[in-house]
């Protein structure tokens, strides 16, 4: 959740709690019996429904939809527009070393994908299939906060039903029939609070987030596949960026000159340090062995013949 949502939250909520203390305090609308029929029959409604390890994965999925941030759109795009420079210029088994520093498990296996050199129908399905399960397991998230949403009203009215037969019942006993009137109206109002202020909004949001997160799927299967096909990254750009809204897509060619520049230019250093770190090595070692000079020297005497023996 973003700041300005979180302080939106805090202020309505605020002036929600303080139009009960105008009304003549917090205590009149606070009884712990009314509190426990409503929580307790939804509870247990929730464990009739689903499998504990279910209810636990939603209650984990709506923590998460609240503390942690969403990658947006625009962060994809950069993300694909900077793999896309780095496979053309320093080539596609580059990007290994980058996807062990991804934290991203959709993007982290689409970059697994593409570096293993998968063809693209290969990609597009296997992509496609985590989606749909993906989409399938918030779903079943989001509809166990649904059913709560939908059942926390009629437990708010099986509490008015309880104290009304509790004020039936002590209709003689004066002290029975004021213990039974606030139940009888209190978890009414719990009921309707909970499933309208709470619980259907959990599920909005795991909805909407759900929404968004298939959006930016959607996006790094078409990047990671443009980048298999070797597109041309200003085409790659251009693809992308329909994604976006009209207001986020300005500023994009100017973010792909700005990586191309700065992968050619790494490119340039390291090219340029090889040829430096070569030259050392030569001139502190050198394998060619000098030939002697051929030397002169006069002879010091002159030829001689050896005398020819006397025949006898």
């Amino acid at each position: 959740m973003s700041k300005k949502n979180m302080l939106g939250v805090l202020l309505c909520a605020t002036i929600f709690v303080g139009g009960f203390w105008m009304s003549g305090g917090l205590a009149v609308y606070w009884n712990l019996a009314a509190f426990l029929i409503v929580v307790a029959g939804l509870f247990a409604a929730l464990f009739m429904s689903y499998p504990f390890e279910r209810i636990r994965t939603a209650f984990l999925v709506a923590r998460s939809v609240y503390t942690e941030r969403q990658h947006t759109p625009d962060d994809i795009v950069r993300v694909l527009l900077e793999l896309s420079v780095k496979s053309r210029v320093e080539g596609v088994l580059s990007l290994e070393a980058v996807r062990q520093k991804i934290a991203d498990s959709f993007l982290r296996n689409a970059v697994t994908f593409l570096v293993d050199n998968y063809k693209e129908r290969d990609i597009r399905e296997f992509l496609n299939t985590e989606m749909n399960f993906f989409r399938e397991r918030r779903q079943q998230s989001e509809r166990v906060f649904q059913t709560l949403a939908k059942a926390a009203p009629a437990f708010g009215v099986a509490g008015s039903v309880i104290g009304l037969i509790g004020m039936l019942s002590g209709i003689q006993n004066t002290q029975a029939l004021v213990s039974s009137i606030p139940v009888a109206f209190v978890s009414t109002l719990y009921g309707v609070v909970l499933s309208n202020m709470i619980l259907a909004p959990i599920a909005e949001s795991i909805n909407f987030h759900t929404g968004a997160e298939m959006l930016n799927q959607k996006l790094i299967m078409e990047g990671i596949i443009a980048i298999a096909k070797e597109q041309n990254s200003h085409r790659l750009e251009k693809k992308l960026t329909s994604f976006l809204s009209p207001a986020e897509r300005e500023g994009k060619a100017e973010l792909l000159k700005a990586i191309t520049k700065k992968y050619i230019t790494r490119q340039r250093k390291a090219a340029a340090a090889r040829a430096d770190e070569d030259q050392r090595e030569s001139a502190v070692f050198n394998d060619s062995v000098p030939m002697p000079a051929p030397r002169e020297e006069p002879a010091t005497q002159g030829l001689r013949l050896a005398p020819l023996a006397s025949a006898n």
